[in-house]
């Protein structure tokens, strides 16, 4: 079972002057989720080593076991140190692609190219994608073989526009998911802000917000079974 997961490299938070990236607890507890099944993992992003840390991910608020393990565990901190060139990758050589969110995948994920083709050839190939919090993002230009949006007519979730406006980006972001989605023809649905809420539709897979990125990377799992 080879699962890729795919960050951003995007670091600044729009004209703020402050730094975003990709949420901690997105990534690592999906990342101890795919390791303890037993998957063979590939790390990458656009620009390649080291993604940029969402500094606000790693303040003592927004700690959880999953965190508390990555930081005693020199092998995964060296993994993300090195991820490969996004670019390098090809969809035949894996078996489903998880996205890690944090406010960064809105900048470089969303128009990247590279990861536009993968999630279509993937979904193309009948192999699971899932993305959670802000990384459902990356489907904003992504088409389904008939050239129709991926998330049309899909269930979908993500990053709300009332959990948006608690954090008070509302008007940073380049888009707000939650619009984007229902925009784009997804059916889309929440559940209580903060709380987890994790979306199936077949191989697309969503989660809302951070509490929802163990529950997303099971129900990647239980999509591969």
């Amino acid at each position: 079972m080879k699962i890729l997961m795919v960050l951003t490299s995007h670091d600044q938070l729009g004209d703020t002057g402050k730094k975003t990236g990709f949420w901690l607890e997105e990534f690592v507890a999906p990342y101890y989720v795919f390791k303890d099944a037993g998957a063979q993992l590939t790390l990458v992003s656009p620009k390649g080593g080291q993604p940029p840390l969402d500094p606000k991910s790693d303040e003592p608020d927004a700690q959880t076991a999953a965190t508390e393990r990555f930081r005693k565990d020199s092998a995964a901190q060296s993994a993300l140190a090195s991820t490969a060139l996004l670019s390098s990758v090809r969809a035949e050589d894996y078996d489903a692609v998880f996205y890690p969110g944090g406010h960064g995948p809105l900048w470089d994920l969303a128009e990247d190219p590279n990861s536009i083709a993968l999630i279509e050839a993937l979904h193309q190939a009948g192999k699971p994608v899932a993305a959670v919090c802000h990384a459902p993002g990356v489907f904003r230009h992504v088409k389904d073989a008939n050239g129709q949006p991926l998330v049309k007519g899909k269930r979908v979730t993500g990053f709300t526009n009332t959990e948006e406006d608690a954090v008070q980006l509302t008007n940073v972001v380049p888009f707000l998911v939650e619009d984007m989605l229902k925009e784009k023809g997804g059916l889309y649905s929440k559940g209580a802000d903060w709380a987890s809420y994790v979306v199936t539709d077949g191989l697309l897979l969503t989660g809302q917000n951070p509490a929802s990125s163990e529950g997303a990377a099971e129900a990647l799992l239980a999509a591969l079974k």
